[in-house]
């Protein structure tokens, strides 16, 4: 057996900070039906998604009256809930998705300076 390579952090970290800008949101929106806090849950996420995720996004809706299962075992207590699975740290945000600046700060993204 050969002597063990020990990584370079240093280079390890650089490396991830590169990703760090073409990082992908894994994000994840489990509702009830077609309730009206569904809808506008659906729409002003999708409506941030757009706005400052531009493309780096996969959002799934779930809803967990279909798909009872998949709530249980993220362990969903309330809706609608939103996951942001990845990039980790994992989060969730609970109600309607109205309050922008605390999705995006959330998200670890900047609003927009108008």
């Amino acid at each position: 057996m050969g002597p063990k390579k020990v990584k370079d952090s240093t280079k390890e970290f650089e490396k991830a900070l590169a990703l760090k800008g073409d990082r992908k949101y894994a994000l994840r929106l489990y509702v009830t039906g077609t309730t009206p806090r569904s809808v506008s849950a659906i729409r002003n996420i999708r409506k941030i998604c757009n706005e400052h995720l531009k493309g780096a996004y996969d959002l799934k809706v779930i809803d967990i009256y279909q798909q009872p299962v998949l709530a249980k075992g993220e362990q969903i207590i309330a809706a609608p809930t939103l996951l942001k699975k990845l990039p980790l740290p994992l989060r969730r945000f609970i109600g309607d998705m109205s309050n922008t600046e605390q999705i995006l700060l959330g998200l670890d993204l900047s609003p927009k300076k108008k």
